[in-house]
């Protein structure tokens, strides 16, 4: 099945004329609405009327997560605040959020792109899907809910967390699709046995599954425990959200990449090489369809390639493979950005810690854990009437990466000098997950 046969099967010489003309506008768009461009575009010696074919993309200049940021918050919008009707926001490397903003038309594209996404997985008007994506600033929530709707399929909003209502839920409503991250399918699937429910005879038949990386041994083993049909969906809140790209239940091989709203490359994460189709390297991606928040060549450090090989759906539009690692440090916890600055940021906030920690995540049963092990001073450390002021320095710490963060982790304190010293992701990051 297919949403929108017109431009999701175009032939490959219409799409490309048409990604053209969508380019020039936009590239015409941003130069003179967004101080940003008109700067980064000066300095690199480019104007709109150079834009002449798809590959003088090539010659526009890169967008990085970091020109999200020293633009916060709404420096990058390309329409005025009285046309924006929604904003979210996703964590950035300094606490300091990346946000977005969308037009009604915005809105109206997303909901369609998701909507292309769902029926790819092949849900009717006739099915009932579970949403346990969060709602709120988090753009998978609604992302999703709003294709549901445009679709006509009957949506639960159920968000994240109140894992055994999420099972109630299942149980008494009868839903045929599950929308959430893989991690928590298999802990609901996990907790539903402890409970004694067959997580098999649910009328579920399809989970669609993001927001973090996850292997072909874990859709096995979540197509296994809740005996449906396991595809990956694609997004980023700086983009759109969920709905850039989506595996379809054809292909599973994959996910189609929505080519008449974004122009994707692959480059080398060092150099910044354009690579060919095949070549793995960090996924860019350019909206040529977005009004309030549009963005030129951006980085998303997420490495994959493309796959160029026909799909039997009838769809020509280019696949990504699944994401198998990322050009930064950042993390994902539970569906999660997270950067180990972020981390650093709390603690260099609390007076008795030295600047040395180490963040070592694992997966414990079917969810991501973080442990923050950080050294304290040698005055705490050999004090031993110091051992309530440690016992709440740890309690503070949890809270403050709860409240700053929205994760949950465990901390604990170290002795001095105990923390080998390296610089960079070796030394701060042990991801000791199996995914």
């Amino acid at each position: 099945m297919i949403f929108n046969e017109e431009y999701e099967t175009l032939p490959r010489e219409a799409l490309e004329a048409l990604q053209l003309k969508r380019l020039k506008q936009v590239v015409q768009r941003v130069y003179h609405t967004v101080g940003f461009y008109r700067r980064a575009f000066d300095e690199a010696g480019v104007q709109p009327d150079d834009i002449r074919t798809l590959d003088d993309l090539r010659r526009l200049p890169f967008t990085a997560k970091q020109d999200l940021q020293a633009n916060y918050p709404f420096g990058l919008f390309a329409v005025p605040m009285s046309s924006i009707v929604r904003l979210h926001a996703s964590s950035g490397t300094t606490g300091r959020a990346t946000v977005v903003g969308y037009t009604q038309r915005d809105i109206d594209t997303w909901s369609e792109l998701m909507a292309r996404c769902l029926v790819a997985a092949g849900l009717t008007k006739n099915d009932i899907l579970h949403n346990a994506y969060a709602y709120g600033l988090f753009t998978g929530g609604l992302g999703i809910h709003y294709g549901a709707e445009r679709m006509g399929a009957s949506v639960i909003p159920m968000s994240g967390g109140n894992t055994k209502r999420q099972l109630m839920i299942l149980q008494d409503f009868g839903p045929t699709a599950l929308c959430c991250t893989p991690s928590y399918a298999l802990n609901l699937a996990e907790e539903g046995k402890v409970l004694g429910i067959d997580m098999r005879a649910l009328r579920l038949r399809v989970g669609i599954f993001g927001a973090e990386p996850w292997s072909e041994k874990m859709r096995a083993e979540i197509e296994n425990a809740l005996g449906i049909t396991a595809l990956n969906i694609y997004g980023l809140s700086e983009i759109m959200g969920p709905g850039v790209s989506m595996e379809c239940q054809e292909g599973r091989n994959g996910m189609h990449i929505f080519e008449d709203h974004f122009l994707v490359e692959t480059i080398n994460p060092d150099t910044g090489e354009v690579l060919l189709p095949g070549e793995k390297g960090e996924m860019v991606f350019t909206t040529i369809m977005k009004e309030a928040f549009p963005l030129i060549r951006f980085r998303t450090r997420d490495i994959s390639r493309l796959l160029l090989e026909p799909c039997r759906c009838g769809r020509t539009l280019l696949r990504m493979d699944r994401i198998t690692g990322r050009s930064d440090d950042m993390l994902i916890i539970r569906g999660v950005n997270v950067f180990p600055s972020q981390i650093e940021a709390v603690l260099t906030g609390i007076e008795g810690l030295e600047p040395h920690y180490q963040l070592i995540v694992e997966r414990t049963g079917n969810l991501d854990t973080l442990e923050i092990q950080v050294e304290v001073s040698e005055r705490l450390f050999s004090n031993a009437d110091e051992v309530k002021v440690l016992q709440n320095m740890e309690r503070r710490i949890v809270n403050d990466i709860k409240e700053f963060l929205g994760i949950s982790a465990r901390v604990k304190l170290v002795e001095p000098k105990s923390l080998r010293r390296f610089e960079g992701k070796a030394s701060r990051v042990q991801d000791r997950r199996q995914l």
